[in-house]
């Protein structure tokens, strides 16, 4: 399926077989298409470079489409293999992490620095931090086969 151009993201890079690659909603996702290209949100002589995943309800291009400046994607990816990282020691705390020292890492970045720590505001925080434990695990093959390609990659760039 083409991911459509007349709208305001205009695509310049795009995997339009994403649903075949989407985790474990591979062939059973309404996300369609990912594509890197001019944000929709640029303004006369100021072009910005965003990501989006395309959404199909089966009849139309979905509104809950999503676009992302490229600097945010790379945040989350960050947020991901720190969290990631996190978990592979978790088992050393009762609860999954330190309560007296719910932060986890500060990451340096454009001069301060991107605080990762586990939300003590949820009141659910220790059933919700076992379940996503558990989703961590059951997904371990998705994630490290796309971990595997990102490190080759970035080796690849001299990174």
């Amino acid at each position: 399926m083409e991911i459509p151009t007349t709208l305001k993201h205009k695509p310049v890079i795009v995997s339009e077989n994403y649903e075949n690659v989407d985790g474990r909603y591979a062939y059973n996702t309404d996300t369609k298409g990912l594509s890197l290209g001019l944000a929709q949100w640029n303004d006369r002589g100021k072009v910005d470079i965003s990501a989006k995943a395309w959404r199909h309800t089966g009849e139309k291009w979905s509104r809950q489409s999503e676009e992302l400046p490229l600097h945010r994607v790379l945040d989350l990816a960050i947020l991901v293999t720190r969290a990631l990282q996190h978990f592979r020691e978790s088992y050393r705390y009762e609860k999954l992490y330190d309560e007296k020292n719910p932060v986890i890492d500060r990451i340096g970045l454009q001069g301060d620095a991107m605080t990762v720590s586990v939300c003590t505001s949820n009141e659910k925080i220790d059933e919700d931090i076992q379940l996503f434990r558990q989703a961590l695990s059951n997904d371990d093959e998705l994630i490290s086969e796309r971990l595997i390609v990102i490190s080759r990659i970035l080796k690849e760039m001299g990174y």
